[in-house]
């Protein structure tokens, strides 16, 4: 039986992979996995749920909080905030754990649950299999569960406090305030909508124009947001703003725009963040974390600054257990996904943003001028489809193939080859000094990939 927790909870299209029956019965599993051992003996488990602004929210948000209740779970319902408001919330409340209903930068069609540890942190995958197993034991199966009656069921509380304070810590954070630097906000008419223009605004930045700030429920992620960054670069140049930011659908992300619309991706983001950090003495160990798809001009220009730089599997959930196994304060993907651990518990995208804003503030550079901090090499990403992928290690005519492109490449580029965790695919990266040898290699190492796995 396929696994139902994916790298970023359970997402399906709803109401029908990811249905109000199952959404409910996850609910009541969570209960008992999270809400702690005496849950049911005196202690009333406490949970903070929240949701993005899709249309089957509302019909989810309803099942969970009917789960949380009929297993003796207290609820606070915050209603649309970000990913990492609920998880603020739930550490700052000192809630038992949080659930946030939203399928991040997926289509609207689609939703996910995702749950949250005491403190807003994300479950490590033995927690994980736990509320899947008491799912699949007492939620599909014939075993019942000893449900509370009377003064014992959950009650549900409307928390309408969350959006102001939640605001109000990003805003007390920042190093420095915003003042004179004009920003463009595409909210990718998602969860944080609201709540990026007014945490801008509260800093002291002057929001020129926002777009994908007006959510119907229908037309998250449509033609806007993170994913899709041509309205965003075009308003940039027609408003004559400092800096431009877009958020995905949970606003867990954060890809940038300058002053002439070109993109500004997360590699840049944490570059500018961690040379600003070693500046202000709060970079930890003097190290940032990034994912293996990182770009290499982003390894040249750690190094170059003296920064130390480790990097863990591709998934913002592997940057965010290396950061806290070893105490680092800053890590993030190339796709936006930044973590500045010391202020949050995930990726914050609205929290990058302001971040970076802060940077123009300070230095009063343009954005393009700090970006150029690091270079982006020409990076040529192929699928090779229908193929054996986990021969990808010990086939040796294709290992023989990789050593052959890394020769030619020298120190100046950079080959990986990645199987995908879900299909029988095989991800062929490379990276190069030229667009025209990266693509060369890598279509050479694609095709040696079809002939020797397909």
């Amino acid at each position: 039986m396929a696994r139902l927790f994916g790298t970023d909870g359970v997402r399906g299209v709803a109401n029908v992979g990811l249905t109000a029956e199952l959404a409910l019965g996850l609910s009541v599993a969570a209960a008992h996995v999270l809400g702690d051992a005496n849950a049911f003996e005196g202690h009333r488990p406490v949970a903070v749920v929240g949701r993005d602004p899709r249309a089957s929210g509302e019909f989810l948000e309803a099942a969970v909080i009917a789960g949380l209740a009929s297993a003796g779970v207290d609820v606070l319902r915050v209603g649309v905030l970000p990913t990492p408001a609920v998880a603020y919330l739930t550490g700052a409340l000192g809630a038992d754990f949080g659930v946030m209903l939203s399928a991040s930068h997926n289509a609207m069609p689609d939703n996910g649950i995702k749950f949250l540890a005491r403190g807003g942190h994300k479950l490590d995958d033995a927690i994980e299999d736990a509320i899947e197993s008491h799912y699949r034991r007492y939620g599909v199966g014939d075993e019942t569960w000893e449900r509370p009656t009377g003064a014992a069921v959950g009650r549900v509380r409307q928390y309408n406090e969350g959006f102001d304070r939640y605001v109000a810590h990003l805003v007390a954070v920042l190093p420095n305030r915003l003042d004179g630097v004009k920003v463009v906000i595409d909210g990718a008419h998602g969860a944080a909508a609201r709540v990026a223009p007014e945490a801008f605004a509260r800093a002291g930045a002057e929001v020129v124009y926002t777009l994908g700030t007006e959510p119907t429920g229908l037309n998250i992620n449509d033609g806007v947001g993170s994913t899709h960054l041509d309205k965003l670069r075009a308003a940039m140049k027609e408003h004559k703003a400092d800096l431009g930011i877009a958020l995905d659908g949970d606003a867990d992300r954060c890809l940038a725009a300058d002053a002439e619309g070109n993109e500004v991706d997360g590699d840049q983001i944490l570059a500018i963040l961690a040379v600003a950090m070693k500046e202000a003495g709060t970079l930890r160990r003097n190290t940032a974390v990034a994912t293996v798809m990182s770009n290499l001009g982003f390894k040249l220009a750690m190094e170059r600054e003296g920064i130390e730089l480790v990097q863990t599997a591709v998934g913002d959930r592997y940057v965010l257990e290396e950061m806290k196994q070893h105490g680092f304060a800053l890590g993030g993907e190339q796709s936006g996904h930044v973590i500045l651990l010391d202020h949050a518990t995930t990726g914050d995208g609205t929290l990058t943003g302001l971040m970076l804003a802060a940077r123009l503030a300070a230095t009063k550079q343009p954005l393009a001028d700090l970006a150029t901090v690091m270079t982006r090499l020409p990076q040529v990403l192929i699928n090779v489809k229908d193929v054996d992928k986990d021969r990808v290690e010990s086939c040796l005519e294709l290992q023989a193939a990789v050593t052959a492109a890394e020769t030619e490449l020298g120190s100046t580029g950079r080959v990986l080859l990645r199987k995908s965790g879900t299909e029988p695919l095989v991800r062929v990266m490379v990276e190069a000094v030229g667009h025209e040898q990266a693509l060369s290699v890598c279509e050479r190492l694609a095709e040696s990939v079809r002939l020797h796995l397909g």
